[in-house]
């Protein structure tokens, strides 16, 4: 017994919400952002010298990751080891 049922699957091309759902989210969080704006201005552009100053020591410790400070150089003898 072998059935074929026909199930009516979502375009997997919009991620499973509609058009019309994508569209409500993005006209309510431009809203919501509008009013953060204007109602956090204040407080927002007051801390960007100190986001500014906390980015230089967050940036530092990310971009040396890929430095090898300390570390001996890998042996050139044997490549296949890492």
């Amino acid at each position: 017994m072998h059935e074929t049922h026909d199930h009516s699957h979502r375009d997997e091309g919009n991620d499973g919400m509609p058009l019309r759902n994508k569209l409500v989210w993005i006209v309510f969080a431009v809203i919501a952002g509008f009013y953060l704006w204007t109602e956090h201005r204040a407080h927002l552009l007051g801390a960007l010298p100190y986001l500014l100053l906390l980015a230089c020591p967050l940036m530092h410790l990310f971009m040396h990751h890929g430095h090898a400070h300390g570390k001996t150089p890998p042996d050139k003898s044997n490549p296949g080891q890492p």
